[in-house]
């Protein structure tokens, strides 16, 4: 049963899903051998005997794995539905920053989508070392600042190939004075939100009743501007729910509007949201769900006569959510009381794992050892004062089942799991945590495609001088200057409080 393509202010109906019964261990590659538990063929108990805990870990083919698997199951789609626009596969670099993890994702024939201006920095860089070349698609999201734009700008004049979303008219401006005979441009349409949010339309983008007008009034008929592209993102992510289904029909439907007026106008890119596994017991229809987007795109520019567009994705944390786990020791039992019993982690969720507080996220989170001790249902806790520093699964958030142990004869090493996405980037890797709780070590593991592995410590654990300087805790004093008292306090110069060297 396929969706039936309404018309944007009717409500789609989403695909039924087949049933399964739960997925053991090995269907997100866990195995149990001698009471221990390996992750994708790694035995975690030697990376912990090596490199101690807290650890966080990469595994790198997982990247590669997901890039390959997207990309099969759209091209599949797309020859089964005749679609004649081809598939560009981007990944968001805000997901995850680090070189090792771009140098996976960029093997993999793919191309990039920025935030801000510091990511320019990283797409020159990985132009300088041959990662990347100037034909690389770098599609530039979100709200833009002088140096964002300015940064823009410089890529659009050594030319690269730039394609710079408009999310607020005052970056048009900018574009139309890079020193360049053409500039690509592409337009984010704001998107409406779910019933249950604060607000009822995305601050990101351009007012879906003023695109049309924003092309004839700004781009037209300018000698330089080229408008290729037209971009949104559905802030729950691709679900598969009516309201899903229901803003891509309105969003294809103002492609089709768009081009027809404005031939330059051949891609279209619906964002990322592709989910992964939290729970063991996850499932989602990937095929299915890919297979009706193509569907709903080729329909909908056949009912209006127009040429399908080129299709770009950017999916981020699908591509490296998976490659992710962190490890932690149990290094106390606390009973608080007759019912709750405390594991005691020798880290910190809210600095190490911001999702889990900040968004009530869940991981998959399975014990590292002891696996045929009895079960007992504990809530773990992490080392600052917070008292939202604990973690427990599922939405009701109660508890989590690890091994019943004697804390003073044995050790417990706890991990959770498919935590590559956004949580460095989020708690501040490198910066100052609260209660000054250190960035773990980080082991990046590779594997020789014949089921061996190895290993590299990519950083140590953080240490107090990083935080010492950072927080102003130097032999350096600082100088202060009399400039306030001419410039105002609103113009506060770098050099005003500017260590003494």
């Amino acid at each position: 049963m396929l969706v039936p393509l309404l018309p944007p202010n009717e409500a789609a109906q989403p695909l039924p899903v087949s049933t399964t019964s739960r997925p053991d261990l090995h269907s997100f590659n866990f195995t149990v051998e001698n009471d221990e538990l390996s992750w994708n063929r790694v035995p975690l108990i030697q990376l912990i005997e090596q490199h101690g805990t807290p650890l966080k870990l990469t595994y790198l083919p997982q990247i590669s794995k997901h890039i390959q698997h997207v990309k099969s199951i759209f091209a599949k789609a797309m020859a089964r539905h005749r679609f004649r626009g081809g598939h560009t596969y981007c990944y968001c670099t805000k997901t995850s920053h680090f070189r090792f993890v771009l140098d996976e994702v960029l093997k993999n024939d793919t191309h990039l989508e920025l935030s801000s201006a510091f990511d320019v920095s990283i797409v020159q860089e990985l132009y300088r070392s041959g990662k990347i070349n100037k034909s690389t698609y770098i599609i530039c999201n979100g709200y833009k600042q002088p140096q964002y734009l300015e940064r823009i700008g410089e890529l659009i004049e050594a030319e690269f190939n730039v394609v710079p979303i408009i999310d607020s008219l005052r970056e048009i401006g900018t574009y139309e004075h890079v020193h360049a005979r053409e500039v690509n441009i592409g337009i984010r349409i704001a998107t409406d939100e779910v019933q249950s949010t604060l607000f009822r339309t995305s601050r990101l983008g351009v007012r879906y009743s003023e695109v049309c007008e924003l092309y004839r009034t700004r781009i037209q008929h300018h000698p330089k501007l080229r408008l290729r592209m037209l971009h949104f993102h559905i802030n729950t992510g691709i679900q598969n729910t009516g309201y899903y289904w229901s803003e891509l029909a309105c969003f294809v439907h103002k492609y089709c509007k768009l081009r027809k007026i404005c031939p330059s106008l051949d891609s279209i890119d619906i964002g990322g949201g592709l989910p992964i596994a939290h729970s063991l017991d996850f499932t989602y229809p990937y095929d299915g769900i890919v297979d009706q987007i193509i569907e709903t795109i080729s329909k909908i520019c056949t009912r209006n006569h127009v040429a399908v567009p080129h299709l770009f994705t950017e999916f981020g944390g699908y591509t490296v959510g998976e490659s992710g786990a962190t490890i932690y020791q149990v290094i106390e039992q606390k009973q608080q009381n007759a019912k709750e019993m405390w594991y005691m982690i020798n880290g910190s969720f809210i600095t190490q794992l911001p999702d889990t507080w900040g968004k009530k996220e869940s991981f998959i989170c399975l014990p590292i050892n002891n696996w045929s001790y009895p079960r007992r249902n504990v809530l773990l806790g992490g080392l600052t004062c917070d008292a939202q520093d604990f973690y427990a699964d599922g939405p009701d958030r109660q508890h989590v089942s690890m091994p019943q142990y004697d804390e003073y004869r044995e050790d417990q090493y706890v991990g959770l799991f498919h935590t590559g996405a956004y949580q460095e980037e989020l708690s501040g890797y490198g910066g100052v945590s609260h209660c000054l709780i250190p960035a773990p070590k980080h082991v990046v593991v590779e594997s020789d495609g014949n089921g061996r592995w190895k290993s590299c410590l990519f950083a140590p654990e953080q240490g107090s001088e990083s935080m010492m300087r950072l927080l102003g805790y130097t032999e350096e004093k600082m100088m202060f200057s009399n400039d306030l008292d001419v410039l105002g306090s609103d113009c506060i110069p770098r050099h005003v409080c500017a260590p003494e060297r």
